[in-house]
């Protein structure tokens, strides 16, 4: 399991890479087109949010917004180098990791639910990369609706390209 997580960190950095790079007006960048969070603006902001929540969950160690919601960054470029810089945390991170620490139980306290949740740590770090996907998705039809060009985010396009170290 540790080299699937941790091609699903390289994954998540090259995903995150495609959606960022579409090229977006501050008025697109902040255009509610139907998506959870409703515009690319809040739900890239919520993404990082959660990732950073998490992290800190899973290491004890760097800032953990006390909302889903939170707006970080209002501009998208301090918003990229943040992301970047998370999703090389996250791949550091998982470097670090053994299989015993994965089997590992961890306790953390919900943002939306003040109480202890005890529970391994694998089926956690797998929320974390799906949630990632799960709102990409959101960011793929927002730029859609944007009139963007369409996005190629399937893990199997990554492993035929830039992943092909984890075939």
């Amino acid at each position: 399991m540790l080299r699937h997580y941790r091609m699903f960190a390289a994954y998540n950095r090259w995903a995150n890479r495609q959606v960022y790079a579409a090229e977006l007006s501050d008025a697109e960048f902040r255009s509610d087109r139907g998506a959870f969070f409703g515009s690319l603006h809040r739900t890239l902001n919520h993404l990082l949010v959660a990732d950073r929540i998490w992290m800190k969950r899973f290491t004890g160690t760097g800032e953990a917004p006390a909302t889903l919601d939170a707006v970080l960054f209002e501009k998208l470029d301090a918003l990229t180098a943040a992301r970047q810089a998370e999703d090389e945390r996250i791949i550091a991170w998982t470097g670090t990791l053994d299989e015993p620490t994965l089997a590992a139980d961890f306790t953390y306290v919900p943002v939306t639910q003040p109480i202890d949740i005890t529970q391994p740590l694998a089926p956690a770090l797998a929320h974390l990369f799906n949630h990632q996907t799960h709102h990409r998705g959101q960011c793929h039809m927002t730029l859609t609706a944007l009139d963007k060009p369409s996005l190629q985010l399937d893990l199997i396009y990554f492993l035929r390209g830039e992943g092909r170290e984890w075939m």
